[in-house]
């Protein structure tokens, strides 16, 4: 008897320990996914810059032949 309650406890105290770390990992992963949302967004948002700013490149330097002609 005193065996099989000891084995209980052990098993309590496992799962608990087991069911803390699950619960850690998964707000960890969850964090860590908000923040690629995050950056995948502001990454879009830099890539339209970039194309922006390529158009006006070639703008200035199709008037600077021009002006240079």
């Amino acid at each position: 008897m005193a065996k099989t309650d000891r084995l209980k406890e052990v098993s309590v105290k496992v799962g608990t320990a087991l069911g803390k770390a699950n619960r850690e990992a998964h707000s960890k992963a969850k964090k860590v996914s908000e923040a690629s949302k995050v950056a995948k967004e502001e990454l879009q948002e830099i890539s339209k810059q970039v194309e922006a700013m390529k158009k006006q490149l070639e703008k200035t330097a199709k008037r600077l032949k021009a002006a240079l002609s």
